[in-house]
C-alpha cells in the first residue's frame, strides 16, 4: 500500500494536486468527494453536502502513545491535550473552544497507539501551538484525573494487563494514559522540563505529511479547496517518515500460557486470545471477518449454542482486537455463568474442538458471499452519520487504506480466497494461544501485580498437551456450520406511498393499540422503524414486579436468539426492554423481512412459557449487574440518586438486588397472567412501509394477544393509560441528597448541582437549548480548565419524562461535593451577572 501523496515528474509536490483516484462510495450517497494533496504534502479529503447543517473538520495525525519517549509514559496523549488550548495567532487561552461553543459545535481528541485525532480542530493547532508553562501543569492534573477515573475500570485493567505481559521492548507494553507521576515527577527527579520535551515531541513528531484531513461542509468542492489551502497550507511539514514498529510484541515465553486475574466487578469471563497475521494485509479477502463471523455465530450449531444450551456462558464474541499493520490479535471473549467457570477447561476443549471444525471445512463459498452480500447492502444502504463522526471515521482510514477505499475501508470483503482464510484460521491453535481468565474468586490465589492499575494475578503454563486433554475430555456436543441466512434482504425497493406527511399521524386507533404513522420522505432508503410500547400498570408497582417483568423481557430475547441472530446478522436489529410503563419492542433495519421477525416475536410472548434453566442464567445475570451497582463511576451514581428523586414511583437498587434474590421461576410463572392480564398497545411506524402494511401488523399483533381463543390479555381501560410523573421541586428551595460512595476504593466524589426549570414547552425548551449553549463551555473552561476540580466536568440539559432543567456534573479526587458545589454556585453568580451585562449592554444599542 503506497501512502505517499501525488508527485509530479520531478518529485515536487504540486500546489492542491487533486487525486485522480475515484474513491467508492455508496449508491445512495450524494455527497461530492475530492481528494487533495497541499504544497506541504498534507494529505485531504474534501465533502460536500449541499443538505448538511453542520460542518465538520478531523486531522488525523500518524503519531501516537507508541512514540512516547522512555520514562515519559502518556506524553503522546498529554500533547493531545494541551493543543487545544492557544495558538501565537490565537492566544487567549479558551478563545478557541468559545467559538465553538457560540456556533452550536463540539470538539474533542483520541489518542491511540500509532495515530492521534483532532475533531472539529484548528489550523493553528499545527502552525504554531502556545503551550504556556501554566497551562502545562494545569493539563497535567486533568490527565492524571482521566488515569484516576479509569483505575477501577476492568476494561482498562485488564487491556493494559495484555500489555504487561508482552515484550518490554515492544511499544504494544507501554502505559499509554499519562498520569502526575509519569508526567510531573519522574521527570523532575531526572532533571527534565516536561514542558520542553512535550515541545521536543511536537516538533519531532508533527509534519505535514504524516497528518490526514477531512473537511465536511455545504459549500462546493471548490470553496473548500479554497478554504484548505488558505488555512492548511502553513502546516510545517519536516519531511519525517511514518513510524513503524516490526513485528509481534508477544515472544514464545507470552505463549501457552493461563493467565488468572482478579477484577474489580462480580463475574467470571475468558478471554482467549492469538497473535495473528493483521487482517489489514487482506482486507479485500477479509479473513478475519470470515473467521469472526463462525465463531462468534449464535445460531443453531454454534459454539456459543451449545454453552448457553450447556449453562455455561451468557455471552460470545469473536473478532479481531487491538491491530496495526505489523502485529494483530484475534480474540474470543466469553462471558461465563457460575457454572460456566467451573468449566473453563470444557469450553476452551469445545472452543479448539470448533476452530478444528472450520480448519477442516474447506471454508465454503457460499458462506462468504453470504457475508459478502450483507456486508455490500450494509455499505451502500448505511445511514447517514453525524458530520464529525463520519470525518473522525474517514481520517482514520486515511492513514491505512489507499484513496479509493478511504470510504469503504474493510467493511467488505470483496475476494474470495479460501488459502488466505485457511491461513488465518491455522493461526488458531494451541501452540499460540494466550488465556486471561478473570473471576473474583481468583482473591488470594496471585503473586503478582500489574504496575500501573494494580490488577491482581498469576501465570501459568498451557502447553499444547494440556489443551489437548481438554479437547478430548469436553462433552460430545453436535457443533456444525450455520445454515443459510433467510433474513438476507432480497427486496430493496423502494414503497411508493401517496401520504407525503412531514409529522407522523394516528394511522388507527383500537380498544387495544394505537398506531402513529410517518412514511419516509428525507431518506429514501429500504428500511424502517417500529416501536410498540406495551402499556401494563403492574409492571413497576413493586420491587418484585419491576424485577420480573425485566426478567421476562430478557427470557424473550434469550428463547428468541438463536433464530433472530440470523436478522441482525442481516440488518435488522431488535429489543425488548422494560421501559417506564411496562416493556417495549424496538425494530430498525431492512423493512423486507422485518414483518417475519415481529410476528415470531409476538407469537413468542402469547406462548411465553418459564423455562427453569434459562431463568437461573438470567436471574444469575441481574444479580450481578445489581451487585455491580456499586462499581459504576461516582458521577454514575449520582446520576442515578437524582432520578430517584425525581421520579415518582422507582425502586432502589438494592431493593430489586433484594426482591431478585428471592424470586423462583414458579413467581414469574404466576405473575404473567396479571402482568398482561391488562394491556395497551401504543405504535409506532416510519420509513420504508405503507400504511396498509402497518395496519395488517398490529392486525395481526392484536389477533395473536387479544383476539385468540385462550388469550390471556385483555384491553386497558383508558382511565389507567400510564403516564410518567416527576416530583416537583419548590422554587427557591434546595435539596441537598448526600450519599457515600458504594465503592470504598474509589478516591473520586462527585457533585451533580440539578436545576429544575420547566415542563415541555416549545418556547421554553429554545430557552434552554439557548442557555446551555451559552454557558456550557464558560462552565468548562472555569470548572475544569482554571480551576482543574476534575476530568469529568459537564454542563448538559436534562429532560425527565417532559420535565426540563439543567444540571453540572463533577468528578474529583481534588476537591469534595461540598466544595464543588461553592464552585458551581459561584460560577452560576458569575454567569448571571455576565448575562445581566450583556442585556444591559444590548438595550442601550437598541
Amino acid at each position: 500500500m503506497d501512502s505517499r501523496p501525488l508527485e509530479t515528474s520531478d518529485g515536487a509536490v504540486p500546489p492542491a494536486a487533486k487525486g485522480d483516484v475515484e474513491i467508492t462510495k455508496p449508491r445512495n450517497d450524494k455527497r461530492g468527494y475530492r481528494r487533495v494533496v497541499l504544497s506541504n504534502a498534507l494529505e485531504c479529503l474534501l465533502i460536500s453536502d449541499p443538505d448538511t447543517d453542520k460542518a465538520a473538520a478531523s486531522m488525523n495525525v500518524s503519531v501516537g502513545y507508541f512514540c512516547d519517549p522512555d520514562g515519559l509514559e502518556g506524553l503522546a496523549h498529554f500533547l493531545e491535550h494541551m493543543l487545544f488550548y492557544a495558538s501565537e495567532k490565537y492566544p487567549v487561552e479558551d478563545s478557541y473552544s468559545k467559538y465553538i461553543a457560540e456556533h452550536g459545535g463540539s470538539t474533542n481528541a483520541f489518542t491511540s497507539c500509532e495515530h492521534t485525532n483532532f475533531f472539529l480542530m484548528f489550523a493553528q493547532f499545527f502552525i504554531k501551538p502556545l503551550m504556556s508553562p501554566d497551562a502545562t501543569l494545569r493539563e497535567i492534573k486533568a490527565v492524571d484525573s482521566e488515569n484516576q477515573k479509569n483505575l477501577l475500570s476492568d476494561p482498562w485493567r485488564m487491556n493494559q494487563l495484555q500489555k504487561h505481559i508482552s515484550m518490554e521492548s515492544h511499544p504494544y507494553h507501554k502505559f499509554s494514559t499519562g498520569n502526575w507521576d509519569t508526567l510531573e515527577v519522574k521527570p523532575k527527579e531526572k532533571g527534565l522540563d516536561t514542558r520542553e520535551e512535550l515541545i521536543k515531541f511536537y516538533n519531532s513528531h508533527y509534519s505535514a505529511n504524516l497528518m490526514q484531513l477531512v473537511v465536511y461542509g455545504k459549500e462546493s468542492l471548490d470553496n473548500l479547496q479554497t478554504l484548505v489551502e488558505n488555512k492548511f497550507s502553513d502546516v510545517r511539514n519536516a519531511g519525517r517518515e511514518r513510524f513503524s514498529f516490526s513485528g509481534h510484541p508477544c515472544s514464545t515465553e507470552h505463549l501457552q500460557i493461563l493467565v488468572k486475574a482478579v477484577p474489580i466487578k462480580q463475574g467470571h469471563t475468558l478471554r482467549i486470545l492469538w497473535p495473528i497475521t493483521p487482517n489489514i494485509r487482506h482486507y479485500k479477502e477479509g479473513p478475519c471477518k470470515y473467521a469472526s463471523h463462525l465463531i462468534g455465530h449464535e445460531g443453531e450449531g454454534s459454539l456459543f449454542y451449545v454453552l448457553k444450551k450447556l449453562g455455561w456462558a451468557m455471552s460470545l464474541e469473536a473478532g479481531e482486537g487491538e491491530w496495526s499493520y505489523d502485529f494483530s490479535f484475534f480474540s474470543v471473549v466469553i462471558k461465563l455463568t457460575d457454572v460456566g467457570h467451573e468449566h473453563m477447561e470444557d469450553i476452551v476443549g469445545l472452543l479448539f474442538r470448533y476452530i478444528t471444525l472450520l480448519q477442516i471445512s474447506a471454508t465454503p463459498k457460499w458462506i462468504f458471499d453470504e457475508l459478502l452480500a450483507i456486508c455490500e447492502t450494509g455499505f451502500h444502504y448505511r445511514d447517514k452519520s453525524a458530520p464529525i463522526h463520519y470525518v473522525v471515521n474517514i481520517s482514520s482510514n486515511m492513514q491505512i487504506y489507499p484513496p479509493e477505499d478511504w470510504l469503504i475501508a474493510s467493511s467488505v470483503p470483496s475476494k474470495f480466497s479460501p488459502d488466505t482464510i485457511q491461513s488465518v484460521l491455522n493461526e488458531l491453535t494451541p501452540q499460540n494461544v494466550r488465556i486471561f481468565w478473570e473471576s473474583k474468586k481468583f482473591e488470594g490465589q496471585t503473586n503478582l501485580t500489574e504496575p500501573w492499575y494494580g490488577t491482581s494475578y498469576f501465570v501459568e503454563a498451557a502447553p499444547p498437551s494440556i489443551i489437548q486433554k481438554w479437547v478430548n475430555k469436553a462433552p460430545m456436543e453436535d457443533l456444525h456450520m450455520p445454515k443459510p441466512n433467510i433474513f438476507i434482504p432480497s427486496d430493496l425497493s423502494l414503497k411508493n406511498v401517496e401520504e407525503k406527511a412531514a409529522f407522523p399521524f394516528m394511522l388507527r386507533k383500537t380498544l387495544f393499540s394505537r398506531v402513529w404513522y410517518k412514511p419516509d420522505t428525507m431518506f429514501f432508503t429500504p428500511k424502517a422503524y417500529i416501536k410498540m410500547d406495551f402499556q401494563c400498570p403492574l409492571s413497576h408497582s413493586s420491587p418484585e414486579s419491576t424485577v420480573l417483568t425485566d426478567i421476562f423481557t430478557r427470557l424473550l430475547m434469550d428463547y428468541l436468539n438463536e433464530y433472530a441472530y440470523d436478522a441482525q446478522v442481516a440488518g435488522i436489529y431488535y429489543t425488548v426492554r422494560p421501559n417506564d410503563t411496562g416493556f417495549q419492542i424496538t425494530m430498525v433495519g431492512y423493512n423486507d423481512k422485518m414483518s417475519t421477525l415481529l410476528e415470531t416475536v409476538i407469537g413468542k410472548i402469547a406462548e411465553f412459557e418459564v423455562k427453569v434453566d434459562r431463568f437461573a442464567v438470567i436471574k444469575e445475570t441481574i444479580i450481578k449487574e445489581y451487585e455491580n451497582f456499586k462499581f459504576r463511576q461516582p458521577y454514575q451514581q449520582a446520576l442515578y440518586y437524582c432520578s430517584l428523586i425525581l421520579e415518582e414511583q422507582t425502586w432502589t437498587w438494592d431493593e430489586g438486588l433484594a426482591a431478585v434474590s428471592q424470586i423462583e421461576a414458579s413467581d414469574l410463572q404466576v405473575f404473567l397472567p396479571h402482568l398482561l392480564g391488562k394491556m395497551f398497545i401504543e405504535c409506532y411506524f416510519s420509513g420504508n412501509m405503507e400504511p396498509s402494511e402497518a395496519k395488517g401488523l398490529i392486525q395481526h399483533v392484536e389477533d395473536t394477544l387479544f383476539n385468540a381463543p385462550a388469550s390471556l390479555c385483555k384491553a386497558l381501560p383508558s382511565s389507567q393509560h400510564l403516564t410518567k410523573r416527576i416530583v416537583k421541586l419548590e422554587r427557591g428551595l434546595k435539596y441537598y441528597y448526600p450519599a457515600l460512595c458504594l465503592n470504598h476504593q474509589d478516591e473520586n466524589s462527585s457533585l451533580l448541582h440539578y436545576v429544575q426549570i420547566h415542563q415541555d414547552d416549545f418556547k421554553q425548551n429554545v430557552l434552554l437549548q439557548l442557555l446551555a449553549l451559552v454557558a456550557k463551555q464558560p462552565a468548562f473552561h472555569q470548572l475544569r480548565s482554571v480551576e482543574q476540580l476534575g476530568y469529568i466536568t459537564l454542563l448538559r440539559q436534562r429532560n425527565d419524562s417532559g420535565v426540563h432543567g439543567l444540571q453540572f456534573i463533577i468528578q474529583s479526587t481534588v476537591k469534595n461535593p461540598s466544595n464543588l458545589d461553592a464552585r458551581v454556585e459561584s460560577f452560576l453568580r458569575c454567569l448571571k451577572e455576565r448575562c445581566i451585562k450583556c442585556l444591559m449592554q444590548s438595550s442601550r444599542t437598541t
